[in-house]
């Protein structure tokens, strides 16, 4: 069953409502970038001066645009660490999205969802990317002593809190926080083995970029499957 999930969350994300959610948290992850680069660019304007003065080598000029470009530089390296999470606190913000075309192309006829305030949805949005992100800064000072159970660690951890917070975003829009809880306690196993073979792809460049968009659709599959049994 997890399996088939997932095939069907990737087949999903070729619908043009899914895809548009991911185009969006790349595109406003990239203006993000570029903005602080921007910014980087102006302050270096700002604070270093035109040309400097050396004891024993004279007058320097080439200071300020030196380090112009190697802001550019910098911003690159940088843009290859911070691309996967930046885009995907913007692509969280959409994830409702993503679970209403899930559900209108395979679910018709259900009722209205739960309506979320805007704090809810706010709310477990930075929830969900503060604890993946305190947790897995724990975990690199963990992977210095386990050596090569690094890889373990990594999947079991991120498929607790991958599984468990993408569960809670699929099934609070159709029950109560306290049904959830409740089912998710039943099927604690499945929905961590379904977190890890998400982090799976997390560890491919540029297909982790679709991680959230194919988590919400997988998992969304995965709280009906689970709701109705």
């Amino acid at each position: 069953m997890i399996f088939e999930i997932f095939l069907r969350g990737w087949a999903d994300l070729a619908r043009p409502g899914a895809l548009k959610v991911l185009l969006k948290g790349i595109g406003l992850a990239i203006l993000l970038l570029f903005a602080i680069w921007f910014g980087l660019f102006e302050m270096i304007g700002w604070f270093v001066p035109d040309t400097i003065t050396l004891p024993w080598i004279g007058e320097i000029g080439w200071i300020d645009p030196a380090l112009s470009i190697a802001s550019v530089g910098v911003m690159l390296i940088a843009s290859v660490f911070l691309m996967v999470p930046v885009a995907s606190i913007f692509t969280g913000f959409f994830l409702d999205e993503v679970a209403e075309v899930v559900e209108s192309a395979h679910y018709p006829g259900l009722p209205p969802v739960r309506a979320l305030t805007l704090a809810e949805s706010l709310g477990d949005t930075l929830r969900f990317f503060g604890v993946v992100l305190g947790a897995n800064l724990v975990a690199l000072i963990a992977y210095v002593f386990v050596g090569p159970l690094a890889p373990l660690l990594f999947f079991a951890l991120n498929g607790y809190l991958l599984g468990r917070e993408y569960f809670q975003m699929a099934a609070v829009r159709r029950m109560g926080r306290a049904e959830v809880a409740t089912l998710y306690a039943q099927n604690r196993v499945t929905v961590w083995l379904a977190g890890a073979l998400m982090a799976l792809p997390l560890t491919v460049p540029v297909l982790n970029l679709a991680v959230p968009v194919v988590g919400a659709a997988a998992f969304t599959h995965l709280f009906h499957r689970l709701a109705r049994g």
